[in-house]
């Protein structure tokens, strides 16, 4: 069995682990766009942007790995068409490569600005690979203007660089508050105060209405939409990411909030699977993406099992992380539909935890520089068990002694 895999992040490298680590010695074929092996994303905004660590130190394996394990990389080389019936997938330069099972790992990328909002003038970023970072480095220059267009935890994570780096920080944010769509108003309170400690001006409520170029159609200023003009050296955009799902889709593949799987990771063709944050699943009656690199690695895991013919359910445990200044930031569940929230004090002045319930039901935790409120959130919400709120937040209680009781 020829096993391909589209795709060259973390969910490709876990799956091909695993398949590996199964047993599995037939034919292997990594297909992937960039011309690197597969490589952590997290850091490239944070560590990685801040020099903090080298390239080599991103890669999943180190690249002699593959060779060692008998994977043929295709790297630099683009998926270009698939056709389902005839089971193979057509390469850059009209190249077919036949497959026995496919897996497809296509990733993300991120969302930009139009072209007539100044999308496309020089000094305007997005983040979110190798080459997104390498370009960026060398402009994050002490005393520069960046507007960071955005109020999501990609747009935090940028602004928090970008202040440690020394430039003057605005972040605008067209919802009424950071973190609208994915956080509770105390968790935006929260890091709100941090960013504001740090220098950043942060504006929310105020949507970006154009960037402005020069002669030389570089970006030298924005204009907000209510009428405030900034002077800028630089943008950099992170309003969200979009599934890659083109290859599955021009194939016929069902499409539903990304590459539609079954809880075998199993797309509409039976030798097809999905995995990381091109694919959906079912997930307490909805279907989701889980944008983490937890959810790539457990779905990849389960894709591997099931081309093996293992037939393993695959249950979404979510959970996530960011690194804002000397904040690290764990989640653990999904704050969906949530009815109240409960703040924990943690042992520090940057620490605490919030708990999210919904109708007495505990779905989710943020926690801030605080490891045991986040470890013991997550077993509790993947076992299904809620302590009283009262209890939970109450900073006298152990939190291990929830697990027991």
């Amino acid at each position: 069995m020829h096993v391909v895999v589209i795709g060259a992040g973390q969910a490709a490298a876990s799956l091909i682990g695993k398949l590996r680590a199964e047993g599995f010695d037939g034919p292997i074929t990594l297909v992937g766009a960039e011309p690197v092996p597969p490589y952590q994303r997290p850091p490239l905004s944070k560590a990685y942007l801040l020099g903090e660590m080298e390239e080599e130190r991103l890669y999943l394996r180190p690249a002699a790995w593959y060779g060692e394990q008998d994977v043929t990389l295709r790297l630099g080389t683009r998926a270009v068409a698939l056709d389902p019936a005839a089971k193979v997938v057509t390469l850059e330069g009209d190249e077919a490569l036949p497959y026995d099972a496919l897996a497809l790992c296509t990733g993300s990328y991120p969302r930009t600005l139009p072209e007539a909002v100044g999308g496309h003038l020089d000094g305007v970023f997005t983040m979110r690979d190798l080459r997104d970072a390498d370009t960026l480095r060398p402009e994050l220059v002490k005393g520069r203007r960046v507007l960071v267009v955005g109020g999501g935890y990609i747009g935090l994570e940028a602004a928090a660089v970008a202040a440690k780096s020394g430039l003057q920080v605005t972040l605008v944010e067209a919802a009424e508050r950071i973190l609208q769509r994915i956080a509770a108003p105390v968790t935006s309170d929260w890091f709100r105060a941090l960013h504001s400690a740090h220098g950043v001006d942060i504006r929310e409520g105020v949507g970006l209405e154009t960037l402005i170029g020069d002669a030389d159609d570089r970006v030298t200023g924005a204009r907000l939409k209510d009428g405030t003009e900034l002077e800028i050296d630089l943008a950099i955009v992170g309003v969200g990411i979009q599934p890659a799902t083109i290859l599955a889709d021009t194939a016929g593949l069902a499409i539903d909030n990304g590459i539609a799987t079954d809880l075998h990771c199993r797309t509409s063709d039976p030798h097809i699977w999905a995995a990381g944050d091109c694919a959906s699943h079912l997930y307490r009656g909805e279907r989701i993406r889980l944008e983490s690199v937890g959810g790539a690695i457990d779905m990849a895991e389960a894709a591997a099992l099931n081309i093996l013919g293992r037939e393993t359910e695959y249950h979404p445990r979510p959970w996530f992380w960011s690194d804002q200044y000397d904040v690290h930031l764990q989640i653990a569940g999904l704050n969906r539909g949530w009815t109240d929230v409960h703040v924990r004090p943690g042992a520090g002045e940057r620490s605490a935890s919030h708990w999210y319930y919904a109708d007495g039901a505990l779905i989710a935790v943020d926690a801030m520089n605080d490891s045991r409120a986040y470890m013991v959130g997550k077993r509790l919400i993947e076992a299904g068990r809620s302590p009283d709120p009262a209890v939970a937040t109450d900073p006298a209680t152990d939190l291990k002694a929830l697990l027991r009781g």
